[in-house]
């Protein structure tokens, strides 16, 4: 967030100003818009705007939460899994390839647990903030996974920083459930979740804890554990008492990672040093122990139906199956590009079910291996790009990937790494060639068919924010934080480029970057909410504005401009809107905000504050959106929560 200067207003402030235009002030900083001469003779500020009758309806959403989540996935009787990526938890039925959405939570989901009615659902979130700068509670939302309504919110002002962890008691009818917040002593507490009652808690460890659980055949007992420690606690009189694990002549590791419980009432735990622990029925010594089981953490474990044991390792990416006897039965690897095992879960016969800490999920078996079932980006996710004759779309992000994504089937056409986090991205016309900033001022040119390099180039060193080919595909722009815009001409189909020069008059980082429909010029949006226009063929600044005041634009991306000006609140900052599309038939205006929030607008958007429907889903920044080509879908992109969600305009 940036501001200027002492004692400016945060107000947005609108003005009429001379010669047909609007003044726009943001953080004090004039913006002049300019008014076309055959809306100005009727132009009024005061007119109310309409929302559209169209609305948005979240009909896909890519990715899933494993880098840094665990026992988040599992399957339900009706066939489909559940996980949750940002602050939705997703219900995926493989077979029909169709989702469903719980949208209840307002920022990132963090844990998620099954009810042994395997249709009530628990998932807990961290703390946010809403658009006001007022804090967002952490809390749990108890809901059902048929009907997708919320059933009970617990812990509202109880939990500190986020819910880690959650689980269900699994006998007397499942009435209690257990949750871990973040605070410094990561409080455990127990609720009778369908009074909404909290029946006791304690302190859980000055450490992360990143597992707690209720013993399945005893609703008295609790296992907690997590950094350098796991807790075996019983539920007595409305107390909570804990036992310490003991490792004895074991090696204590840094984290235990993961339990899971057997038949006979044993548990087994595994740990970072690759070790399987088996703790005796009731006790807190080692009965049993499986040493080296993998080579590096073990991450996951999952008890089967049939009494086997399956891990999941982390540095190795194996899923191994062992016999009762602990004896190593069968093994299969995980391929690299996927990532270490995260949670591995049993699915209908033979199948598992793997989430990965690179954010994907697999399916497979231990017999044959495993395919993609959902594929993620790792890190923060600023690039995004609508194929323009297709249905498909690209994104690219901070873990130097780049997806070309199907918006039918929903799966990655291809995917290939780069050398550099990647941060902007724009198809050629034809749509054979797909151009990709990243944030060193380096940008390449990608065959979308073969995903072969076509061109690699660099225009200075700072992250290029846009890279947009003209209308007729004669020219490519390319935005930098360098404050400049570098031009080049276009052959042989956006395979060869040659560059022309460079645009230079803002005096901070370029945003966002519109060209017009006849190619003959460009606008641009800076940080400091400058609007400039350029001709390409010469790179200099059309100063005059009857030479830019009517042009029709190929596209609304840039933020700042008379045609979406009604997308910013009260109080905003410049900062608070990273962007805006235009649909191709000219009626619908996208934005993304800095709240998780994904806004529909009319379009033009030209009335201050302007209504719309708003949609969340993303948790804080929603970094990019476009239409598909025939405007049947809108992509979001969330920046820190690395997920892609597909709407369906309705």
């Amino acid at each position: 967030m940036s501001s200027f200067g002492p004692g400016k207003t945060k107000e947005v402030i609108f003005s009429m100003a001379e010669e047909g235009s609007v003044k726009m002030f943001l953080r004090g900083r004039p913006v002049l818009m300019l008014i076309p001469d055959e809306l100005a003779p009727t132009y009024s500020l005061d007119t109310r705007s309409e929302p559209p009758s169209s609305r948005l309806k979240l009909h896909w959403v890519y990715g899933y939460r494993g880098r840094d989540c665990r026992a988040n996935l599992y399957l339900l009787p009706t066939g489909e899994i559940v996980y949750f990526v940002a602050s939705v938890a997703v219900l995926y039925s493989v077979e029909e390839q169709r989702q469903r959405h719980y949208l209840g939570h307002n920022d990132d989901i963090k844990c998620l647990a099954v009810h042994p009615d395997m249709v009530t659902i628990a998932t807990g979130q961290v703390a946010g903030t809403t658009k006001e700068g007022k804090p967002l509670p952490p809390h749990v939302r108890i809901w059902d996974s048929v009907s997708l309504s919320t059933l009970h919110v617990l812990g509202l002002g109880v939990f500190d920083r986020a819910v880690c962890c959650v689980g269900f008691s699994k006998s007397n009818g499942g009435n209690l459930l257990c949750a871990v917040d973040e605070s410094n002593d990561h409080m455990l507490s127990v609720w009778d979740w369908a009074k909404e009652a909290k029946v006791v808690d304690g302190k859980c460890s000055n450490e992360a804890v990143l597992v707690a659980t209720f013993h399945p055949t005893d609703p008295t007992s609790l296992i907690t554990c997590g950094k350098s420690h796991i807790y075996f606690w019983s539920l007595e009189g409305g107390s909570l008492s804990k036992r310490q694990g003991l490792f004895e002549k074991h090696e204590k590791p840094k984290y235990v990672l993961c339990v899971t419980f057997l038949e006979g009432g044993d548990v087994v735990t595994g740990d970072s040093g690759g070790n399987l622990y088996v703790w005796g029925k009731g006790g807190n010594r080692i009965t049993q122990a499986v040493l080296g089981a993998h080579d590096g953490g073990v991450f996951g474990l999952c008890a089967l139906r049939d009494g086997t044991l399956v891990s999941g390792g982390g540095r190795d990416r194996r899923v191994v199956l062992w016999g009762s006897d602990y004896s190593k039965l069968q093994e299969v690897e995980v391929p690299e590009d996927f990532g270490p095992v995260r949670t591995v879960a049993e699915g209908r016969e033979d199948t598992l079910y793997v989430g990965t800490t690179r954010n994907s999920i697999l399916q497979g078996s231990i017999h044959t291996g495993f395919s993609l079932l959902i594929q993620g980006h790792v890190e923060e996710l600023w690039g995004l790009a609508a194929h323009p004759s297709q249905a498909q779309f690209v994104t690219c992000g901070q873990d130097k990937l780049v997806h070309l994504w199907s918006a039918e089937s929903h799966q990655p056409l291809w995917s290939r790494s780069i050398e550099d986090p990647a941060r902007s991205a724009g198809f050629h016309p034809s749509g054979s060639v797909l151009a990709v900033g990243t944030v060193t001022g380096r940008w390449l040119l990608l065959d979308t068919e073969t995903h072969d390099l076509v061109a690699i180039h660099t225009d200075g060193n700072e992250q290029i924010s846009v890279v947009s080919f003209s209308p007729d595909g004669a020219y490519l722009a390319v935005g930098s934080h360098d404050n400049l815009v570098y031009v080049y001409t276009v052959d042989q189909g956006g395979r060869k480029v040659s560059r022309l020069g460079k645009c230079s008059g803002h005096s901070s980082f370029i945003t966002h970057l519109d060209w017009a429909h006849d190619s003959s010029c460009f606008v641009t949006n800076s940080g400091d909410y400058e609007i400039l226009y350029w001709d390409p063929a010469t790179c200099k600044q059309i100063t005059s504005t009857d030479a830019v005041r009517n042009m029709e634009w190929a596209t609304a991306t840039c933020v700042l401009g008379f045609g979406v000006f009604g997308i910013w609140s009260e109080g905003a900052d410049g900062t608070d809107i990273n962007a805006v599309a235009r649909s191709h038939d000219g009626k619908l205006l996208v934005s993304a905000d800095d709240f998780g929030k994904v806004h529909l607008f009319s379009y033009p958007c030209c009335q201050p504050r302007a209504s719309s429907h708003k949609y969340g889903g993303h948790s804080s920044h929603v970094t990019n959106v476009a239409f598909l080509w025939d405007d049947s879908v809108v992509l979001t992109t969330g920046g820190k929560d690395t997920s892609v969600l597909q709407w369906r305009v309705v």
